[in-house]
């Protein structure tokens, strides 16, 4: 590929360009349902075991205590910081989504803006800019890659999160569009993260780091610290390397006019989205016949589903969360589809362990992410078919702005029920009347 190509300059440009103008309202309002949502799903998965892990670790080698830890007393540095909010808001696959690449946005990149924010004052209105540039730079970089990049196993809410936490906190930096480049370009060559690793700890470190290291490239850019001209599209960039042919139109076409926040989905199950119209048809279905008796169960849905979730065979609670047997067998068995259906305990019961032998999984290529078909025959000879056009929390089929309160709220008390959430959430909806966000965070942290 030319270096002329100028893809990796024309989406600097634009994040810098487009800091010094106002958000569209339902952009602005978008970030903040997203900022809504990520705080839930980072209370959420807080003091999960890997969470615990890794803070034991990084604490060691920690440069000061600067930032919050969302749900936490413990202060670490802000680039620790980045990662372990990161990394707990993504840890229990309840974070969101932007449906047509399957990234999760904000969680790698709205922990370096805030760690940001207790360095150097930023204002609600720059931080929703900068979110939603970050989530624009991102997706853009993944739909001209998608869905080959994810197919080859790369884990795009990392290797595309980096790119979106380095242009966040560039905008918040002030950098011009060269620094941008180079921000962009550092990013590049530490973007990373692998499928294999979904289901086990080792998920949770490509997600820190995309959050980690877009602010360190951001930090290096704004002192000059340089890098090549075309880090997207040039000979040996990030494209090329990664072996991918990319539609370049996906990166600039509508940048301004056509935001790709709009897109984002918000999980009202912890797993992977793409679980979700599944779980509703058989929620539903549970519902309406609670005493049917199960003999055998087809799910059938885009690749996608398939190629990441049919797992019958799993062991871990975490594995559960990208495992369609486990979702629909947990929503068979228990009504529900909740935090506590993923679980160890929930995984090894030997009840869930024989329904999940009971499940197959069709492809078909012409049913979009959002959506699935089940057929559920029952003991008395009859074929139940079920299907879920937009699932609930899709973009087609969004959780209302009460609903997010209410997870937000959930998330809070899970853990400690005697925490006011209250003023976070006010504080969240009034964030463009903020003039210093550094404490937004602190709202999290348990007064006992």
């Amino acid at each position: 590929m030319s270096h002329n190509l100028r893809v990796t300059e024309r989406l600097a440009s634009f994040v810098v360009e487009a800091k010094r103008h106002e958000l569209p309202p339902q952009v602005a309002h978008q970030a903040k349902r997203s900022t809504m949502n990520f705080f839930a799903v980072a209370l959420a998965g807080c003091r999960d075991a890997t969470i615990e892990t890794a803070l034991a670790c990084l604490a060691a080698f920690a440069g000061g205590e600067q930032a919050t830890l969302i749900g936490r007393r413990e202060r670490i540095d802000a680039l620790g910081a980045a990662f372990l909010n990161a990394a707990g808001a993504n840890v229990l696959d309840f974070c969101d989504t932007h449906t047509p690449t399957a990234i999760h946005p904000t969680a790698p990149i709205l922990p370096p803006l805030l760690a940001f924010a207790e360095l150097e004052r930023v204002s609600g209105h720059d931080l929703l800019v900068a979110l939603a540039l970050g989530q624009e730079v991102a997706c853009r970089i993944g739909l001209a890659i998608s869905p080959s990049h994810y197919d080859k196993g790369w884990h795009i809410t990392a290797t595309c999160g980096v790119f979106g936490a380095a242009a966040g906190c560039g905008s918040l930096l002030g950098l011009s569009t060269a620094q941008m480049t180079w921000a962009l370009g550092t990013a590049a060559t530490q973007a990373a993260g692998l499928c294999e690793c979904l289901g086990t700890p080792a998920k949770s470190v490509g997600v820190g780091n995309a959050a980690r290291n877009g602010l360190l490239s951001a930090l290096l850019a704004a002192r000059n610290f340089s890098g090549p001209p075309e880090p997207l599209a040039g000979a040996q960039g990030y494209f090329h390397a990664l072996g991918e042919t990319p539609d370049l139109s996906r990166i600039a076409d509508g940048l301004g006019a056509h935001w790709e926040i709009l897109q984002t989905s918000y999980k009202p199950y912890p797993c992977g989205f793409v679980l979700h119209p599944v779980i509703d048809c058989v929620l539903d279905w549970r519902r309406a016949c609670p005493d049917a008796t199960v003999e055998k169960v087809m799910v059938t849905g885009n690749p996608l589903l398939a190629l990441r979730a049919d797992r019958p065979n799993i062991s871990t609670g975490r594995e559960s969360q990208v495992s369609v047997q486990h979702a629909v067998a947990a929503a068979l068995l228990s009504g529900k589809a909740g935090l506590d259906q993923f679980t160890d305990a929930c995984v090894n019961d030997a009840a869930f362990a024989a329904l999940r032998g009971k499940i197959a999984v069709v492809r078909d290529a012409s049913i979009p992410t959002i959506a699935a078909h089940v057929e559920i025959a029952t003991a008395d000879g009859a074929i139940h078919k079920l299907k879920q056009e937009a699932a609930r929390g899709s973009d087609a089929n969004p959780m209302t702005d009460r609903d997010l309160e209410e997870k937000l709220r959930a998330a809070a008390a899970s853990w400690n029920p005697g925490q006011d959430i209250a003023p976070l959430i006010d504080a969240i909806w009034r964030l463009n009347a903020s003039d210093d966000v550094s404490r937004l965070a602190a709202l999290t942290v348990p007064h006992e």
